[in-house]
């Protein structure tokens, strides 16, 4: 393995920390779009002349008449002017042109850092891995936005869930190696081996956890059902298994997808919870000590978020507060699983 150089690693650490601040940014723009149902009000793909909004009067009667040829239009927002129109269209433009920046950010300094060659080698491959897979998300949105404008006035929940997916993988791709390139392991790393499996297994329910939202976001599966704990006389849905084959139930009921997100948030709380506990026993670096007490009061805060946001019947501001924090606690866990070996150390070594 390489060795790494962190002073001069830590010019490009900050540079994949800004990434990862604009990926951030980029969901929770992607968050309000959907809550404003502005996500399909662009139906053109230009990924070069669309990086500008319409600049006069005919230019916006021109993108509006093709917004009425839309399903969404036509079955919902029939009755839209064009004042109402430019709302909707200004999030899903911000979206785009966000994404837009978040290419020239990456490209421009990594071709830098490549000439001069600060990216340790045996990284390379990873850091052309990120920029593959910020291409596959753009694309992944525009696949996203075709859904919507077919046959349904919504986009697909599946390809919602890809779109918001690879977003996440990104950021958590970056933060993790910004992390490698940045912060030496501590002291303590051989004795918190206990505490691999433990972050592993949160970072797992966190990704199911994510899933299941965006499918409830997705379905607005959230619009029902807005009480806690329970969902009408139960704690679980009357209607949980009411569709047919029944695994079908798990990713297209609506009320089932609800249920499927509040059990994974319960069981991802009590997770990361019992690892703070456990960490207790093992870390005594300020560092760590401060790392695991905000996992405790992200996730707990993560918990409190998704309940008001239920009861609320999805206010904006809270759903959109809910998807940042289930960032931060992904980012926090990333943390945590880079400051424990990935292999077993024996404690007298």
């Amino acid at each position: 393995m390489e060795l790494i150089d962190y002073k001069k690693t830590k010019i490009v650490a900050i540079w994949l920390y800004i990434c990862c601040f604009t990926v951030f940014c980029m969901a929770i723009i992607g968050a309000i779009t959907r809550l404003t149902d502005s996500g399909l009000s662009m139906v053109e793909w230009r990924p070069l002349m669309g990086a500008l909004p319409p600049m006069h009067e005919d230019e916006w009667n021109r993108v509006f008449n093709i917004y009425k040829e839309t399903p969404q239009f036509q079955e919902i927002n029939s009755d839209m002017l064009l004042p109402e129109f430019k709302k909707i269209f200004f999030w899903e433009w911000i979206h785009r042109l966000w994404g837009r920046m978040i290419g020239v950010i990456y490209v421009v300094p990594f071709l830098l850092f490549l000439s001069i060659k600060r990216i340790p080698s045996v990284y390379l491959p990873s850091f052309f891995g990120f920029l593959i897979i910020g291409c596959g998300q753009g694309l992944m949105g525009w696949y996203m936005v075709k859904s919507g404008l077919v046959d349904m006035p919504e986009v697909s929940h599946y390809r919602l869930a890809a779109h918001l997916g690879l977003a996440l993988l990104l950021q958590a791709l970056l933060f993790n190696m910004a992390l490698k390139l940045s912060v030496q392991p501590s002291r303590e790393y051989a004795l918190l081996s206990p505490l691999y499996k433990p972050i592993r297994r949160s970072m797992f329910l966190v990704s199911l956890t994510l899933f299941w939202g965006v499918m409830v976001a997705g379905l607005d599966a959230g619009m029902i059902y807005n009480s806690f704990p329970m969902m009408g006389k139960y704690p679980w849905p009357e209607e949980a298994l009411d569709m047919m084959p029944l695994w079908s139930n798990f990713f297209e009921n609506h009320a089932t997808v609800q249920f499927c997100h509040r059990v994974l948030a319960i069981l991802t709380a009590i997770s990361v919870l019992s690892l703070v506990i456990q960490s207790f026993n093992f870390q005594k670096n300020s560092r760590l000590s401060k790392l695991f007490k905000a996992l405790a009061i992200v996730v707990i805060l993560q918990v409190g978020l998704g309940v008001m946001t239920l009861l609320t019947k999805i206010d904006i501001y809270l759903a959109v507060m809910h998807q940042g924090g289930a960032m931060v606690l992904l980012a926090l866990l990333i943390w945590a699983w880079h400051e424990v070996p990935h292999t077993n150390y024996s404690l007298d070594k």
